[in-house]
Order: structure tokens, then C-alpha cells, then sequence
């Protein structure tokens, strides 16, 4: 009589598994701790019923649509690696942009310059600064506490801890209220809740797992952004600039709200699908 079982190895599993080949070995990849060129070089290692069974746990999940970020407690985003959890929204890779226009900004101020990040949640976009910037003073608020929880331990892991411009600090504000009156910034930039409310996507994909406050303002999806522009005069210094993500077809609404605030330079910018995906200006002072 024959006794032997059938022993999945690295190579079989990802065969058998419904998911894209992808998902399936960032999933595999994450149970184990290997690197993905481990999974070529080691496809023929057999698994233990353990690590089997974590895996399919993990690949149940994604099929019913749980996020990968979420099932690995993980995103890269600027060429860094953040902790992600429900209670934050998971970065995306044509937020980078508002990195890259809020560095080149501080290139045209002093050293030491200081930002401010509205509605942080991972710290994605104020650590990601403070990494490229050193120098920078940063400055981050959320409405949540657990999601500051989050972007406090990413800043924690990600950035030198005696980096010149100091440590992040992070504030439980709604926008700019709980920050100190004669608190002034060269730099403010934000990703605000800008899905409208009846959007449908908000019931489909990832979506359905991030917190519903970081992706909608319940209303017309420009709400919070018009609070974001109406605080930011008192709390920019003359020639300081304001940046903010919105949705694909949001830009020329944006920069409207900026050029009545009084904004100069008010323009968008294009993400890498040609999408405008960010709107700024410059407050004159």
C-alpha cells in the first residue's frame, strides 16, 4: 500500500493558484521571506503543511478582493517600503508625482524650508519628502489617530534618525486647526478625500477595503478641497505654493477654486498616463 502524499513545492503551488502570476508570488514570496528571484531559483523546495496553508489562507482572501497591500502589511511607493493597514489609504504610484513637485518646490527655497502634509495618513507623501529632503521640516496632520499611529512607525523605520531638518511631526487635526496659529509653511501639499459620494468605484476593487473618510468627502469630491484652499493664505509664506492630488476630472474645477483664492501660477500637472493628477499655485503673499 502506498502512504505517499503529494508535497507542494514553490513551483506547483504557483501553478495551481487562480490568482495572476504576480499577485501569487508577491503572496508566496511573503509567507516564506523570500525574495522574488528566490522563487525562480528555488521553485522545486518543498513546503511544509504551515506554510501551504498560510498561503492559501492569503489566496482565499484575494480572490474574495481583500488588497495585497493590506494581506502583506505592505506597499512601495517612492522607492520605500510603508506599512499599510485598514486604517489607511494604500499609496499609489501616481501620487509620486506630488513628491516630485512638492521636492522640486523646495528647491526654490532655503535650506530648513518647511512642509506640511494635510490628511497623511500612511506619511507616504511627508516621508517620502523628508526622505529626499533632509534638510526639510515636516510637518503632518490626520483626522485619525490610528492612521498617524501608521505613519509614525514609517517614519520611524524609513528616515535617519538625526536627519537636519528634525523629526516629522505629526498632529490629530481635521485640515489646519490644531496646528499653532504662527505656524507658516513654504510648502503645503495634500491627497484629500475627492471621490463624490455616489461614485461608483467606491463600491468596487481595493476600494471597498480602505477607509471610506480617506476617498470621499460625502459629498461632490471637492469639498475638502475647498477647505484646503481657503486655510492655506494664513498658512503659507509669501511665494509659498500649495499642491494637491485630485481625480481625473477634477483639474480644471481645482484650479478654478485656486485662481478665486487669489493663486498665481495656478496650473496641473500630468501623471505618467497623461491624466492631470495634481493642481497648484503659488500664494503671492
Amino acid at each position: 500500500m502506498d502512504n505517499s502524499q503529494t508535497v507542494d513545492t514553490v513551483a506547483t503551488l504557483l501553478r495551481a493558484s487562480p490568482l495572476p502570476a504576480l499577485e501569487a508570488r508577491i503572496l508566496l514570496g511573503h509567507v516564506l521571506g523570500w525574495r522574488r528571484t528566490e522563487l525562480i531559483t528555488r521553485a522545486d523546495h518543498p513546503l511544509d503543511l504551515d506554510q501551504v496553508a498560510a498561503f492559501r489562507d492569503l489566496e482565499t482572501r484575494r480572490v474574495a478582493g481583500e488588497p495585497v497591500a493590506q494581506l502583506i502589511g505592505s506597499r512601495e511607493f517612492f522607492g520605500l517600503d510603508f506599512e499599510v493597514t485598514r486604517d489607511v489609504l494604500i499609496p499609489r504610484p501616481e501620487t509620486e508625482l506630488l513628491v516630485e513637485t512638492a521636492v522640486q518646490a523646495l528647491e526654490e527655497h532655503n535650506a530648513r524650508s518647511r512642509v506640511l502634509d494635510l490628511g497623511t495618513g500612511t506619511g507616504a507623501i511627508a516621508v517620502s519628502i523628508a526622505w529626499s529632503r533632509p534638510d526639510a521640516r515636516i510637518w503632518a496632520v490626520d483626522r485619525s489617530e490610528e492612521a498617524l499611529s501608521v505613519a509614525r512607525r514609517n517614519a520611524v523605520r524609513l528616515l535617519e534618525p538625526k536627519r537636519p531638518g528634525g523629526d516629522p511631526q505629526f498632529a490629530q487635526s481635521d485640515w489646519y486647526t490644531a496646528l499653532d496659529a504662527s505656524l507658516v509653511f513654504e510648502v503645503i501639499v495634500s491627497n484629500p478625500p475627492y471621490i463624490a459620494s455616489g461614485d461608483p468605484h467606491l463600491s468596487q476593487g481595493d476600494l471597498r477595503f480602505e477607509p471610506r473618510g480617506a476617498l470621499t468627502d460625502e459629498a461632490d469630491g471637492l469639498s475638502a478641497i475647498r477647505a484646503i484652499v481657503a486655510g492655506a493664505p494664513s498658512r503659507l509664506v509669501p511665494n509659498g505654493v500649495l499642491w494637491m492630488e485630485h481625480g481625473y476630472d477634477q483639474a480644471q474645477a481645482v484650479r478654478a477654486i485656486l485662481a478665486a483664492q487669489g493663486f498665481a501660477d495656478v496650473r496641473s500637472e500630468c501623471d505618467l498616463a497623461g491624466i492631470e493628477r495634481i493642481s497648484g499655485g503659488r500664494w503671492p503673499g
